[in-house]
């Protein structure tokens, strides 16, 4: 068994999308197995209790950062009035926005006032800012979007970190287009983050395609992985709100069961590898 050497970031997206998501996340993070968790303002279950529920887990000791998911894909809607482009209401979907953003055919400002927007309602929300920022489906590393992104960070949550998603270079050979894809959106994003003094984390994993024995998967994310990298995870139970707005279900069970396993610790364990410890913001 190595000796734990390396202290890492395990962050749970997606908090705010549905009640039984939120719950299965926030019992994770009171058995200590996960320590960060991102918050998604556009959804409709980050406030009142659920909001609460969360807060009050980093009482006293704090026992998990509170990120902000920027999000800014169907099918949730805008805070912000006149976002556009807009489809029947709402974001349109990933690959659509995803277009836009390489043809640079979005519109800068409403970019930026909404997802100055998103952090207005994370600020009002739990009473500060966000410890990190980060993006639902990883949008906000894509052009025009990733400048937005930045700005706001820079201006609104000036300490908080911005997640990248390049894999570290010792990290195993990508087997993904969609890590490929990551790491070459990430290298712009880097330099900008960097031009504009904005921290991001030393290395990034977690990206598969949800499929498959995720115990197999989970040990592949912590090699290579430097001290204050960060793994991705989306743990959760389903109801019948995550079936409605996102196809990733049962896995989701699949990922929270390996994570309050025994074999998630003797994983973390048998990599020298601990989760840091937050800070209180």
């Amino acid at each position: 068994m190595a000796k734990a050497g390396r202290r890492i970031w395990l962050c749970a997206d997606d908090y705010g999308i549905s009640p039984a998501v939120n719950a299965a996340i926030r019992e994770l993070i009171v058995r200590g197995r996960i320590n960060a968790t991102s918050v998604m303002t556009a959804a409709s279950y980050c406030g009142g209790g659920e909001a609460m529920a969360l807060a009050a887990l980093n009482a006293g000791q704090p026992r998990a950062a509170l990120g902000l998911h920027v999000t800014l894909t169907a099918p949730f809607k805008p805070l912000s009035e006149g976002f556009t482009p807009l489809a029947h209401g709402q974001f349109p979907p990933l690959n659509r926005m995803m277009r836009a953003a390489l043809a640079r055919r979005l519109k800068p400002e409403r970019l930026t006032i909404e997802i100055a927007t998103q952090v207005e309602a994370f600020v009002t929300t739990f009473g500060r800012p966000p410890d990190f920022i980060d993006g639902h489906q990883h949008i906000h590393l894509f052009p025009q979007v990733c400048d937005a992104a930045l700005k706001v960070a820079a201006e609104a949550a000036p300490g908080a970190w911005v997640r990248q998603c390049g894999r570290p270079r010792a990290a195993p050979r990508a087997h993904l287009v969609k890590e490929l894809l990551l790491d070459v959106l990430s290298l712009a994003f880097r330099r900008k983050a960097r031009r504009l003094g904005v921290a991001t984390n030393p290395g990034f994993a977690g990206a598969y395609d949800f499929a498959g024995d995720f115990a197999a998967v989970f040990p592949k994310f912590l090699a290579g992985l430097p001290d204050g990298g960060l793994i991705m995870c989306h743990p959760g139970f389903v109801d019948a709100e995550l079936e409605r707005l996102d196809p990733v279900t049962r896995q989701r069970e699949r990922e929270f069961a390996y994570f309050n396993s025994d074999t998630f610790a003797r994983a973390l364990a048998a990599h020298g590898v601990a989760l840091a410890a937050p800070e209180r913001g």
